[in-house]
């Protein structure tokens, strides 16, 4: 039932956010030369796939967790994505190809050994990653893995159709504050 949810909600979000996504990468080409971000990320049963994004830092960022960045990676306009959550919606495409879920575990990289044992420990993986989720929304991100783990399972085991809805509503109405980024 939520596949064909996510499915539908997606299409019809890319569809409306069209004109969106074309003025961002527009903006986005003047900004950094290259508004997509591709990443490889952790997937359902910890297989690899690419996550898509729009670029919010500078194009020779090194490949870590957000928290690991210096936030003088960030470009203004990058700024602007991230605090508006714009950056996220390229993914609509992960969701729709069902590489990933609206909600579910924020999708991982691979160099980030701490949270895919605690992920691992409580079979986290066995579910798609998502777009948003209960951590997202809570404000817990990457940093904590054990403590992000857990919200995770919690998550996944609570999960219902009324609950996936307010995780979407809460993520777009501006709740939660999204992945940390160094102070440096």
């Amino acid at each position: 039932m939520l596949r064909i949810i996510d499915l539908v909600l997606s299409v019809v979000g890319l569809v409306l956010t069209l004109p969106i996504l074309l003025v961002v990468t527009l903006i986005g080409y003047f900004d950094t030369g290259s508004p997509i971000f591709i990443q490889e990320r952790v997937g359902r049963g910890k297989r690899p796939f690419k996550l898509i994004k729009f670029r919010t830092m500078s194009v020779d960022t090194a490949s870590v967790a957000s928290h690991l960045a210096s936030r003088s990676s960030i470009t203004k306009f990058g700024a602007f994505l991230r605090k508006t959550k714009i950056d996220e919606l390229p993914q609509l495409i992960n969701v729709v190809k069902g590489e990933m879920s609206l909600v579910g575990p924020r999708p991982n990289l691979f160099n980030q050994a701490e949270l895919i044992e605690e992920r691992d420990k409580l079979n986290v993986y066995d579910a798609l990653p998502g777009v948003t989720g209960l951590a997202q929304v809570s404000n817990i991100d990457m940093s904590t893995p054990e403590l992000l783990a857990k919200t995770d399972r919690k998550m996944l085991d609570s999960l219902t159709v009324g609950r996936y809805f307010d995780y979407i509503i809460a993520t777009a109405t501006g709740k939660g504050a999204g992945d940390r980024v160094s102070k440096s």
